[in-house]
């Protein structure tokens, strides 16, 4: 007899089992949510070092103490310091622009006319390779650089929509996940009404939960029925299409599955992250992942679907420096993908995984909960990560 008979009572089945243990478990979750996060309470972003802010508005440290020396940016501190809200470094971006001979657009950062919408979808076959923690620090990062972003929950675990304050089976309601804007019957909702601000400025949300399986399980019932319409794989993109002029990016965080859902979020991405933990194990399960997408993509390509990018490439996470199998595994993916691998690599912190235990990224957990050491490490590895995306964002632009 196995330890789980033992354990449950007599007569009870999976089923019952299974829906005793989610009930508890949900329970116990919004307790612990509500001792986290109280009700009266919400979520925000930490305030920044002068170092920091200065970094995200892109001007060096002593050029921006000489804008608040003229009467910009916040009043100091008791003790004398000053730190930055976000708030402070957009209407400083604000003032720079007013003040940048050349015209508006070097500090706020918005596309220009015949730059295009980047999607970038977010995307691994294996859990566990720190695809949300990749897609939540990267739609934060590229939201304090001032840019517009959107990010989309298109997992049905929907932890990304956890981690900027919405939890799944409190907030999000039927029809106000991404499935709302792309399913096939007349409750068909327009994305407008599905995206949802935060508490980040320039930062908006489409949230996920269990509602987004509904699309696993309804395109093969309309495939097979040849129901006119568009296709599944392009859905997605012609919602996006709606409210392309509001954004700049789009950060999609892809379920760990090759479903509907994540081939419909590779025709409408302009760019693909893939996201590998640098242990075999996890490179043997990708290789089988990468056949089965290049296979799948080859009948959605025959079927019309788009599959042109601008560019895709793998991110090492979780890396260790010190771990020799890590650092082979790493130099062995390198020898084979080039520079399709990102040349940083996200490097395993404490500080990452502790502040994911509140549900909060480093740009919002207090660093003083952390050595100074450890913090910063992981800061570093974050900002190197997320710059060089940026990067090719901006040479995908046509901007120097």
């Amino acid at each position: 007899m196995d330890k789980v008979s033992q354990s449950s009572p007599a007569g009870e089945s999976l089923r019952q089992l299974i829906a005793t243990d989610a009930a508890e478990l949900s329970r116990q979750l919004q307790a612990h949510q509500a001792r986290t996060f109280p009700p009266t309470s919400q979520k925000g972003m930490r305030l920044f070092t002068p170092g920091e802010a200065a970094d995200f508005i892109g001007i060096h440290e002593g050029y921006l103490r000489q804008i608040v020396a003229e009467g910009h940016g916040p009043q100091p501190q008791a003790n004398g310091r000053r730190l930055y809200s976000v708030e402070d470094i957009d209407r400083l971006r604000q003032v720079l622009d007013e003040a940048n001979s050349k015209g508006h657009g070097k500090y706020i950062r918005h596309r220009r006319a015949g730059e295009k919408l980047q999607i970038l979808s977010v995307m691994n076959f294996k859990g566990g390779s720190a695809k949300t923690t990749t897609a939540a620090h990267l739609a934060q990062f590229l939201s304090l650089r001032g840019y517009r972003v959107l990010a989309i929950d298109l997992d049905p675990q929907a932890s990304l929509s956890a981690m900027f304050g919405h939890q799944p089976e409190l907030d999000v309601g039927p029809g106000e996940t991404i499935y709302g804007a792309i399913r096939y019957d007349e409750d068909c909702r327009s994305i407008l009404e599905i995206v949802r601000s935060t508490y980040t400025p320039n930062l908006h949300l489409i949230p996920g939960n269990l509602e987004l399986m509904e699309f696993e399980h309804e395109t093969p019932k309309v495939l097979a029925s040849r129901q006119p319409g568009t296709m599944f794989f392009a859905r997605l993109g012609e919602c996006l299409a709606e409210i392309e002029s509001a954004y700049d990016v789009v950060v999609i965080d892809c379920p760990p599955q090759l479903g509907f859902l994540t081939l419909s979020a590779l025709c409408a991405a302009t760019a693909v992250i893939i996201t590998v933990h640098p242990q075999m194990l996890d490179v043997m399960s990708m290789s089988q992942f990468l056949l089965m997408t290049s296979d799948l993509l080859s009948v959605v390509e025959n079927a019309g679907g788009n599959t042109e990018y601008d560019w895709m490439r793998y991110l090492v996470t979780r890396f260790e420096p010190n771990d020799g199998p890590q650092s082979q595994m790493s130099g062995f993916m390198r020898s084979i993908f080039g520079n399709r691998v990102l040349e940083n690599a996200m490097l395993k912190s404490t500080a990452i995984s502790d502040a994911g235990l509140t549900k909060q990224t480093l740009y919002e957990v207090e660093r003083g909960q952390f050595t100074r050491g450890t913090y910063d490490r992981a800061l570093e590895s974050l900002t190197l990560v997320n710059g060089e995306i940026e990067e090719l964002i901006r040479k995908t632009w046509g901007r120097k």
